[in-house]
C-alpha cells in the first residue's frame, strides 16, 4: 500500500510539472483565442503610420494593418497607443500581444523579440533645411540632430555620428517634430514618409522646410512578437502573405503612403 501510494504521489507530481511546463510555454495565440481580443501596440504621433485623426480616433497605416490582422485572426481589435521608447517593453511585459508601430528589424532588437515578414516600406533618413549641407554622418560634426528616443534613427545616428555631434532625444515623435518646427534643432532623423508629411504641412517659404540630407538605412516595417511564439508568428505571417497575394496590403500602403507595395516587401514572406 505504501509503495502504491508513493507511485500515486510521484505520478501526481509529474503531472503537475508537466502541466506547469505546458502552461509556461503556452503560445500567446491560445490566449488571444480564449480572450477573443487582439491587443496591438500602435503609434499615435507618427503620421501617416498612426496619429489622432479628425474624429479623435487614432488612424493610419499601422492601425489598418492591425485591423487586418485582427480580422484574419477572428478577434476583436484593442489598440494600445505607445511611444517608440515603450513599445518593446509593453510587448515583453505582456501588455500587448503584437507591436505594429513602424518597427524595423535589426540585430539588437532581434535578440529580444521576433519579427514577422515586412508589411510596409520605411526608409530612415536625416532631414534638414535646404541651406544646410549634410551629405553623410561625417557632416553631423558640430551639429545638433533631433530623434525620437529608442527609434532606429536614434540607434543608427548614435553609432555613426562624430563625437562632436549633439543628439537630442525626445520622448516621442511629436516632441521631436515640434522641436524642429520651432527651430530648437536644425536636423532630425526620422522616416522618409514622416518628413514628407511634415514638409507638406509647412508653408512653401518656410526656411526650415525639411529636405532629404542622406539615407541612414533602407528598411521596412514588421510586426513585433515575443520570442518563442511559433503558432502566433505562423498565423501573422500567413495573414500577411494572404494580404499580399489578394491585394489588401497594397491597398493599405497606397492609401497612406501613396506608393505601391515595393516588390522587395511583397516578395519577402519570412
Amino acid at each position: 500500500m505504501k509503495i502504491s501510494k508513493l507511485w500515486l504521489q510521484a505520478g501526481a507530481i509529474a503531472f503537475t510539472v508537466l502541466m506547469h511546463s505546458a502552461s509556461a510555454h503556452a503560445d500567446t495565440l491560445d490566449d488571444i483565442e480564449k480572450r477573443g481580443v487582439l491587443r496591438v501596440a500602435v503609434p499615435q504621433d507618427f503620421a501617416p503610420f498612426g496619429s489622432v485623426g479628425p474624429s479623435m480616433q487614432v488612424e493610419g497605416l499601422d492601425i489598418d494593418v492591425a485591423a487586418l490582422l485582427a480580422k484574419k485572426l477572428g478577434a476583436k481589435l484593442e489598440l494600445v497607443p505607445v511611444t517608440s521608447a515603450n513599445r518593446i517593453p509593453y510587448l515583453q511585459t505582456k501588455k500587448v500581444d503584437l507591436v505594429i508601430s513602424t518597427l524595423g528589424k535589426d540585430a539588437e532588437r532581434d535578440k529580444v523579440i521576433d519579427f514577422s515578414q515586412p508589411y510596409s516600406p520605411y526608409n530612415n533618413s536625416v532631414f534638414g533645411p535646404a541651406s544646410m549641407k549634410v551629405d553623410g554622418p561625417a557632416d553631423l560634426a558640430g551639429k545638433t540632430v533631433g530623434v525620437a528616443r529608442g527609434t532606429f534613427q536614434d540607434l543608427m545616428i548614435t553609432k555613426s555620428a562624430p563625437p562632436s555631434a549633439t543628439i537630442k532625444r525626445y520622448d516621442d515623435n511629436n516632441g521631436m517634430i515640434s522641436a524642429y518646427v520651432s527651430g530648437q534643432v536644425p536636423l532630425i532623423g526620422t522616416g522618409d514618409f514622416v518628413a514628407t508629411k511634415l514638409a507638406s504641412m509647412m508653408p512653401a517659404d518656410a526656411p526650415n522646410k525639411p529636405v532629404l540630407k542622406y539615407v541612414i538605412h533602407e528598411s521596412s516595417c514588421r510586426v513585433g512578437l515575443n520570442k518563442n511564439e511559433p503558432k502566433l508568428l505562423a498565423r501573422v505571417n500567413g495573414a500577411l502573405t494572404d494580404a499580399k497575394k489578394n491585394g489588401e496590403l497594397n491597398a493599405i500602403v497606397q492609401k497612406w503612403l501613396h506608393v505601391p507595395l515595393p516588390q522587395q516587401v511583397a516578395q519577402t514572406l519570412d
